[in-house]
């Protein structure tokens, strides 16, 4: 089995992280995002992904080297902004067998061995989540055996409520580059774009059998407000606690937090929903329901909401602050 990630998008709803950083490689929860979704892959055993790169693509490429280093890689550059469709079909020269399409703008708790134990007369699975503010996603209709019969993007009716979270695995690739071909052919959406849904709607329309599968979780990381609840998410579960390394000098901490090795704090109080990068250090200051990368000095700082860069400087500020690695701001008076 293979894997086909799209990672082209520019993430301008996370600007000015996104300016020097990919979308993908943001941190929450002390790791960048895409992390968390190729370790599931490695562990289901894929050991070869074509990733769809395109804007700060070398960045991707060094961070794929640098951190998997076993993984077979392969790297196509989407020149065209031209949808979901038109990403995976630059994958179809690497795909001869069974693939795992995975979109990073969020994480999810999804059981993707299923792709193993799936029977034969199935040519792949959807995994969904039942939301009820179901008119801002595409909606899968399903038949009473679970088979996806069409999806209906952002309906006005409550047709259904199981949200397609853009985590898809197809058995039968030749049918699926058959309908993004189709899909390609016709007219566009807005924006010019093209959409893989429409080759999973012709798939089914040539009679193929695609299963729709829950996830027990869905967490957005596509702008600032969700990827500080996902955040939050990881800290309460999985990712939250205090390096017995971290130096906490007359300071309060309210849980749920991450603080890295190397943190210093100094009369400060951090928490709840915060963490903290490698090294990081606070000076007379408050933060909560925020993510501090590492190396950032924060002095005189009381904020909330916020993403702070990398090697940061902050002096005496307030409020949400959002900046980019290496930034400096200061309170003139």
């Amino acid at each position: 089995m293979k894997a086909i990630i799209p990672l082209a998008g520019k993430g301008t709803r996370l600007r000015p992280q996104t300016y020097a950083t990919p979308k993908p490689l943001l941190s929450v929860g002390g790791r960048p995002v895409m992390s968390y979704i190729l370790d599931d892959l490695v562990e289901l055993g894929v050991q070869e992904v074509v990733f769809i790169i395109g804007y700060l693509g070398d960045v991707i490429r060094d961070y794929i080297a640098r951190e998997y280093p076993d993984l077979t890689a392969h790297f196509v550059v989407q020149e065209v902004q031209d949808g979901t469709a038109g990403a995976v079909k630059l994958a179809e020269p690497y795909v001869d067998e069974d693939l795992l399409i995975v979109f990073v703008d969020t994480l999810f708790d999804a059981d993707l061995s299923l792709c193993r134990t799936l029977p034969e007369d199935w040519a792949g699975v959807i995994w969904a989540k039942e939301v009820e503010d179901y008119q801002r996603f595409g909606v899968i209709v399903t038949g009473e055996d679970g088979a996806m019969n069409r999806i209906v993007e952002k309906p006005s009716e409550p047709i259904s409520r199981l949200a397609n979270i853009g985590l898809y695995y197809i058995r039968d690739s030749a049918l699926l580059f058959e309908g993004i071909n189709h899909a390609l052919q016709g007219s566009s959406g807005p924006g010019g774009e093209y959409y893989l849904t429409d080759a999973f709607q012709y798939m089914v329309d040539h009679g193929a059998k695609i299963r729709t599968a829950p996830v027990a979780g869905w967490y957005d990381c596509g702008k600032v407000e969700t990827l500080l609840e996902t955040n939050r998410h990881l800290l309460e579960t999985t990712r939250g606690g205090v390096s017995p390394s971290a130096s906490l000098s007359g300071s309060t901490v309210h849980e749920p937090v991450r603080i890295e090795d190397g943190v210093v704090l100094e009369n400060a109080e951090v928490g709840p929903n915060v963490t903290l990068g490698k090294g990081a250090r606070m000076v007379d200051s408050k933060l909560r329901d925020s993510i501090v990368g590492q190396e950032a000095v924060l002095r005189g700082v009381d904020a909330h909401g916020s993403l702070i860069g990398d090697r940061s400087r902050l002096d005496d500020v307030r409020g949400r602050i959002h900046v980019a690695h290496d930034s400096v701001v200061t309170r003139e008076e």
